[in-house]
């Protein structure tokens, strides 16, 4: 801000201003003395202006509300913290305090001085709130009776003792002004809300504009407060004329305003300037842990930024301190349930359970703001998962989200991105490796799934260790397996009936159906139902999904790497398994334990081997089934490890690490170095 602009600002204060009342606002500062709790003063706004909205016949108060809040109550919502006493308590107590000076006892200042200190303890966007409360619940009350006496009796006898007229078209001019004065109050109360949530203590904000905006902050609270007493007295004599009063009252207000949201507007865009440039200068900065940087990304002047989702408690960022923290960004509807299951699934190593975490991240689709449905998502969520969450996503600072969708890359498609103990990026996005190798994965850096890819082959054991104990038993004890996956009726029984075939002859095979990923549940029922289906085990519709969602990883996660299926054995194998499941085509992988390769064989070529079972199963015991199967299929073939090899220069750089497989044999191949003159 400039001098001159300052210079102008300072002068409409004094306008505005013109006190004696300085010595009142002395003592106001004196009386205020945060001791550290804290009330969901939004919210709270919110419910108050239902009441107002669910009250006024006129509107006036309405149409700001009815665009921005939800109608549906939301008071049992209401957050309160390090409060010694339930927050209806304290609202009696305003309307109490208010309620008996009504009748004049007392000047307002001095009236003013003993709301203050009873609300003394708590900050300056929960005094205005609470004392807004008191007001819409004595205002709601009144409307409620004058809605009931027509048909009430009871309601009729209170309206002729408080001496209320029955006619309420007399009471326009008031409840005009009323509602004016409510809703302008509401509107600067809304500014005094997003000041005390800027993250002050996190990022500075220059003396100058800090100095004003404080100021203009105490002066808009006290008027609000003397605002509220007027409104009270008002519902209180409704008999009596007073709406020139409100009027005027405002009117003054109004002008505060529109200063007041100038100078927030101008904090704001201060303070998410700093906030973007000093995310952006932690990248190259030593940090001794991941404190700061975690401040900066739930930058808030609430010291409580997350929550425990099962066991709903409130935490600081302090809980993450010298942990991995893998955070979780997505949409407020996050992914589908088999997804969520299988995260949960692997990341539920309680071994490890206390050297990271996850917290998730929602973010809007929209960057402005957020809709009915993503809250209801995210509250609904936020209350099941086994995470941490974003206590209140809605007051992410746009800097930080900004900062996320650009250095980040966030795209709306959910990203894992991991922090190491001292805040440093490890990882761009951790999802894919999770869902691959789960806790196997710490600490889900970069590096750790490119040491994991390096020596791993297409095995059973990557296909279905994880995925059913069984399954992950069967790989242990080295059995012969058999994926297969098909929606064709007629391919599936015809394949069951050879397996039925092959296992009265003795062949010890284990099958296990995996259907097709665009498959509905109801389908796969119908299928098993159906065809005679020879499984060793049925796997629930949840464990075929993950089966599918792994291989997706998997392939996300292979060309992260930079491998290419030209290049990489695994990912050429991956991607004609995911290409043969998107053309709906019906396949067969064989395969034994954790062996180091598999065989892969489609449609009518499946069919072939087995009914030519007796043509190699002799085999079987001499070569395995993959070597018998392979030995039938190319009579050339060599059974175990050859000595085939070549060599391929080193600036070709063809060989891919751990996926190089041999022509001959169909084995993984080793990697020498070899040094020519």
């Amino acid at each position: 801000m400039t001098v001159s602009a300052m210079n102008l600002m300072n002068n409409k204060l004094v306008s505005i201003s013109n006190m004696q009342d300085d010595i009142l606002m002395k003592k106001l500062l004196l009386s205020h003395d945060p001791d550290g709790r804290w009330l969901d003063s939004e919210k709270m706004l919110h419910a108050v202006g239902n009441i107002m909205f669910h009250v006024s016949t006129i509107g006036v108060a309405s149409n700001l509300y009815t665009a921005s809040f939800p109608n549906n109550d939301i008071t049992d919502e209401i957050q309160v913290l390090g409060c010694p006493e339930p927050i209806r308590c304290i609202i009696k107590q305003i309307s109490c305090k208010i309620l008996c000076k009504c009748c004049g006892e007392g000047d307002v200042k001095s009236r003013i001085m003993s709301l203050f200190d009873l609300i003394g303890n708590y900050r300056w966007d929960a005094k205005v709130v609470l004392v807004l409360a008191a007001f819409a619940t004595s205002y709601g009350e009144f409307w409620n009776l004058t809605q009931l006496y027509p048909c009430d009796t009871l309601a009729a006898s209170i309206m002729r003792l408080k001496q209320l007229p029955y006619k309420l078209r007399v009471l326009k001019p008031q409840i005009k002004a009323l509602s004016l004065l409510v809703k302008t109050m509401m509107d600067v109360a809304m500014c005094i809300i997003k000041f005390e949530s800027m993250p002050l203590q996190h990022v500075e904000l220059g003396n100058d504009v800090l100095i004003v905006t404080k100021s203009l902050i105490y002066l808009s609270v006290y008027w609000i407060i003397r605002s509220t007493l007027a409104c009270f007295s008002q519902v209180a004599e409704f008999s009596t004329k007073k709406h020139e009063q409100l009027s005027s009252l405002a009117n003054r207000l109004s002008n505060i305003y529109s200063i007041l949201k100038q100078q927030v507007d101008v904090c704001q865009q201060e303070i998410e300037r700093n906030l973007h440039d000093k995310l952006l200068s932690l990248v190259d900065e030593v940090q001794t842990d991941n404190q700061k940087v975690l401040n900066l990304l739930f930058a808030s002047n609430n010291y409580l930024s997350l929550k425990d989702c099962p066991t709903q408690v409130k935490l600081g960022v302090s809980e993450l301190k010298k942990k991995i923290v893998l955070l979780l960004i997505s949409k407020p509807q996050l992914f589908s349930v088999e997804e969520l299951l299988l995260l949960a699934q692997q990341t539920s190593d309680h071994h490890l359970s206390e050297s990271y975490k996850i917290v998730w991240v929602p973010l809007p689709s929209s960057d402005t703001s957020w809709t009915d449905a993503e809250d209801s998502s995210f509250s609904f969520l936020s209350d099941s998962l086994p995470w941490y969450a974003i206590w209140k996503p809605r007051s992410l600072n746009s800097a930080v989200v900004n900062y996320i969708r650009e250095e980040w890359n966030y795209k709306e498609e959910p990203l894992m991105v991991v922090l190491d103990s001292n805040g440093k990026v490890t990882n761009s996005n951790a999802l894919d490796m999770i869902k691959i190798w789960g806790a196997e994965s710490f600490p889900f850096s970069a590096s750790k799934e490119a040491e994991l890819w390096q020596d791993q082959n297409l095995t059973m054991q990557l296909l279905l260790s994880d995925i059913n104990p069984l399954l992950a038993y069967w790989v242990k004890e080295g059995n012969n397996l058999c994926i297969y996956g098909s929606e064709n009726l007629a391919w599936i029984q015809q394949f069951n009936d050879n397996i039925t075939q092959l296992k009265k002859t003795g062949l010890k095979l284990e099958t296990i159906y995996v259907g097709n990923s665009q498959l509905s549940e109801q389908n796969i029922k119908e299928i098993i139902t159906t065809a005679t289906i020879n499984l060793s085990v049925i796997l629930s519709f949840t464990k075929l999904q993950f089966f599918w969602l792994r291989l997706e990883s998997m392939r996300r996660s292979k060309l992260r790497q930079g491998k290419t299926p030209g290049s990489d054995y695994v990912l050429e194998e991956l991607s004609a398994l995911l290409d043969m499941n998107e053309k709906k085509q019906s396949w067969a992988v064989f395969g034994s334990g954790s062996l180091t390769n598999i065989l892969r064989l489609q449609g009518e070529k499946v069919m072939e081997v087995l009914k030519k079972y007796h043509e190699w199963g002799e085999n079987v015991h001499k070569l395995g089934l993959l070597g018998a199967i392979r030995n039938f299929l190319d009579p050339t073939f060599v059974a175990g490890p050859c000595s085939h090899f070549y060599i391929v220069p080193s600036s070709e750089e063809l060989i891919t690490e751990g996926s190089v497989i041999c022509d001959m044999c169909m084995h993984p191949m080793k990697k020498f170095v070899v040094y020519q003159p």
